[in-house]
């Protein structure tokens, strides 16, 4: 079985596109809470609350910091998408830590971000622009099969 962690953008479908198209390989899929709200505020809703943004959003930062230090660690295969909509500096950092950690790497965004994104694309092992291209990615890796 390949554990897959899956970070990166949360505002469109891409988890849900490859996680459906992979249902019939043998892979568990883990990610960061993409509640946005969630993710923004599990430190205050656990700690308590904080005056101060910076403290509030610091208390967050690294109760998620835990959860994906663990998934990146645990995983096989690590997927970052970079989305079109925001800067993902969190991305960033996801794909340069799992780098650091010799995780197999797979970069997921559309041609716009190819200039912007080369040097993070040059320590992966895979870079796609769709969702179902990682899956043929994983379904190769698994099986040696090409697709068609």
């Amino acid at each position: 079985m390949l554990n897959v962690y899956l970070s990166g953008e949360i505002h469109t479908d891409w988890r849900e596109r490859i996680i459906d198209g992979a249902k019939d390989l043998d892979v568990a899929f883990n990610s960061p809470v993409t509640d946005h709200d969630a993710s923004d505020d599990c430190g205050v809703a656990i700690m308590g609350p904080e005056e101060n943004k910076f403290w509030h959003d610091r208390k967050g930062a690294q109760l998620n910091a835990i959860r994906t230090r663990k998934g990146i660690a645990d995983a096989d295969i690590v997927v970052v998408r970079f989305g079109d909509q925001y800067k993902q500096w969190n991305a960033a950092f996801d794909a340069g830590y799992a780098a650091a950690l010799g995780k197999s790497l797979i970069i997921l965004h559309g041609p716009d971000h190819a200039h912007a994104l080369k040097e993070v694309d040059a320590a992966a092992l895979a870079v796609a622009e769709r969702p179902e291209q990682v899956v043929e990615i994983l379904r190769y890796v698994l099986s040696g099969k090409l697709p068609g």
